[in-house]
């Protein structure tokens, strides 16, 4: 292969991983994939899609690469911060997870801001379910950072006929709708598994919207992000597909299983589940009102019950749109 292919390195085996790495090889890069956990040689399916079989461009790996022109950090957001002082090279970093991390209410940004101070940094988002992503379906996604130009330069680097994206100035703003689209997906969930119908799920999302928008705002984005790929087009996917792993979560627990036990048969992350309480601190931080956020968290964590929760949304007082 010619030296001058650039070379994508990939962080993280999971579903979302495997995905972006089928995604960067039909760029024609040579790429390598990171997994944590030990691969057996010759393997080209990974557990955690195993429909998938990975293209020959991609390199299994369980050694971070030392060297390459651009790494894509795709780990869950609660071990971001213990994976990313490790990340070897100077390559700029694309963050690909979205959340909010407890405790301190961080954003994947800050952290690598953090961890790998003066590096290069931008944020992926959107609309994406992994095994489409991975098999080549057509998708669409935002790339953005603080320069525009490094966002249209890494655009031009991930971009495919099967992977369009767009760049992005407004990294908070496309960061704030990555994060609270999970939290919305439960509540989307609990309202369908619940009964209450396909209007209490459309009233949830685009009240949801306007939440998002205020407080991207409060935090120094754009509330007109939370129209474009990584807002409104991610809540729409992630609030009524079947794949979605927040909302089919959200939905159980609207049929009435525990918290508990649907995490107990789960080896995937719901990333909502450990948002929800973040983002809700967040928004009583800045005193912005947030009461579809602030209601899932209740929920998840118990302190009311569907009945409440019902009440809560719904006998809110009346006022203009």
């Amino acid at each position: 292969m010619s030296a001058n292919v650039p070379h994508i390195a990939v962080i993280g085996a999971g579903a979302w991983g495997i995905a972006l790495a089928c995604a960067a090889s039909r760029t024609g890069a040579r790429v390598s994939l990171w997994s944590r956990s030990p691969v057996p040689a010759g393997c080209r399916a990974l557990p955690r899609l195993p429909a998938v079989t990975l293209p020959d461009t991609v390199e299994l790996v369980t050694t971070l690469p030392e060297h390459a022109d651009l790494m894509l950090i795709v780990v869950p957001m609660q071990t971001l911060r213990e994976i990313a002082p490790k990340l070897p090279g100077n390559a700029p970093l694309i963050a690909c997870c979205k959340g909010l991390e407890l405790g301190t209410g961080a954003l994947p940004l800050d952290i690598l801001a953090e961890t790998q101070p003066g590096r290069s940094c931008a944020v992926l988002s959107g609309p994406n379910f992994a095994i489409e992503v991975a098999r080549g379906a057509p998708a669409a996604a935002t790339i953005a950072a603080e320069s525009l130009d490094d966002a249209h330069r890494y655009v031009s680097m991930l971009s495919s006929p099967h992977f369009r994206l767009y760049a992005s100035d407004d990294p908070i703003g496309v960061q704030i709708a990555g994060a609270a689209k999970n939290v919305v997906a439960i509540g989307a969930g609990i309202a369908i598994g619940a009964g209450l119908g396909e209007n209490a799920r459309a009233a949830l999302i685009t009240r949801a919207i306007v939440e998002i928008g205020r407080l991207a705002s409060a935090m120094g984005g754009r509330a007109a992000t939370i129209a474009g790929l990584s807002g409104l087009g991610d809540l729409i996917l992630t609030c009524t597909g079947a794949g979605s792993r927040n909302y089919s979560l959200g939905l159980e627990l609207g049929q009435g299983a525990t918290l508990a036990d649907i995490l107990k048969t789960r080896s995937t992350v719901a990333e909502g589940v450990a948002t929800a309480p973040a983002l809700a601190a967040t928004a009583t931080k800045l005193g912005i009102s947030m009461p579809v956020v602030e209601t899932v968290s209740a929920f998840l964590d118990g302190a009311i019950d569907l009945a409440q929760a019902r009440k809560l949304l719904l006998e809110r007082p009346i006022t203009v749109e």
